[in-house]
């Protein structure tokens, strides 16, 4: 039987576990990524419709998401 990616055998727990860990921190940059577009998208319609309110709830998700973004990359260096 060969080795999966990570050295173990495929179907073993300890190469499940990575495997998952890996789609975790992928999905939780892409939904703060989304967060990011999501934010500038409302700050635009609210520019354009002169909606004050939605412009800054816009910014607040932008900000948000951005904050996660760089946050999660200071824990990853921290790490190494």
């Amino acid at each position: 039987m060969g080795r999966g990616p990570y050295g173990q055998t495929p179907g073993s727990v300890a190469a499940e576990g990575q495997e998952r860990g890996l789609v975790m921190r992928l999905g939780k940059k892409t939904k703060a990524k989304a967060k990011v577009i999501k934010g500038k998208a409302k700050k635009h319609a609210g520019k354009a419709t002169g909606n004050k309110r939605l412009q800054a709830k816009g910014k607040a998700g932008e900000v948000t998401g951005k904050l996660k973004l760089k946050g999660r990359k200071a824990k990853n260096a921290a790490k190494r």
